[in-house]
């Protein structure tokens, strides 16, 4: 029998939060020596209940830093906790050639994060940029059993070879997008996930291939709704 991790399978379950909080801010979570993920948390984050987290992958050639910025205010104001996990390569591992230790670094990270805070499972989304947008599709799909919502900004494709669960979906794209054509990338994903039978919210904004910020907003309030 084949390893479901091949197909882009995640085998995680909430931990235990026996490890306590944060402080405030960013913090590296130490699941690499190097190239390691980060855990924003907002000032004020409530002590009690479980409290939703979106994952935030970034694009090629991208790092945590460069897209946690997209994020944060919104982190910040609605009290929700931000993972930026750092591909392993210049760019995730399934847009270089398969599944592999970007997913188990996920995992590691993800462990890492339901050890110290209680997660909501019902506000979990998987997010990201261009390259980072094609992996959240691709391994939201493969496991809406764990990510509750998909969040793509300008992604440019979709791997998915197994489908679990039932995220909602969000795809947003730019119609004047200069690497990756609206027709064939935001508004094929739109069709093909609405064909297979997924909750989509598709937006298309006038603006080249960037993460817009209105558009994060509206994205940001699609996952807390």
């Amino acid at each position: 029998m084949l390893d479901p991790s091949l197909f882009g399978r995640l085998s995680f379950t909430h931990a235990d939060p026996v490890d306590g909080p944060l402080p405030p801010g960013r913090s590296p979570l130490g699941v690499a020596a190097e190239r390691d993920a980060v855990l924003f948390v907002p000032d004020g984050l409530p002590d009690s209940g479980p409290v939703p987290l979106l994952v935030m992958f970034h694009g090629a050639g991208g790092f945590p830093e460069k897209v946690l910025p997209h994020i944060e205010p919104h982190a910040q104001r609605h009290k929700f906790l931000v993972l930026a996990p750092h591909s392993l390569y210049p760019t995730w591992d399934i847009v270089i050639g398969g599944n592999g230790p970007d997913l188990e670094r996920l995992h590691q990270a993800l462990t890492a994060v339901t050890s110290r805070y209680r997660v909501d499972p019902g506000r979990l989304a998987f997010a990201g940029f261009s390259d980072g947008a094609s992996y959240a599709l691709s391994v939201g799909i493969t496991n809406g059993d764990i990510a509750s919502h998909v969040i793509a900004f300008s992604g440019g494709f979709m791997s998915v070879f197994m489908q679990e669960g039932a995220p909602r979906v969000f795809v947003a794209h730019g119609l004047a997008d200069e690497q990756l054509p609206v027709a064939t990338s935001g508004r094929a994903h739109a069709a093909r996930l609405r064909a297979a039978g997924y909750d989509v919210q598709y937006v298309e904004f006038d603006g080249l291939h960037v993460i817009h910020p209105p558009v994060v907003e509206r994205a940001i309030d699609f996952f807390l709704q």
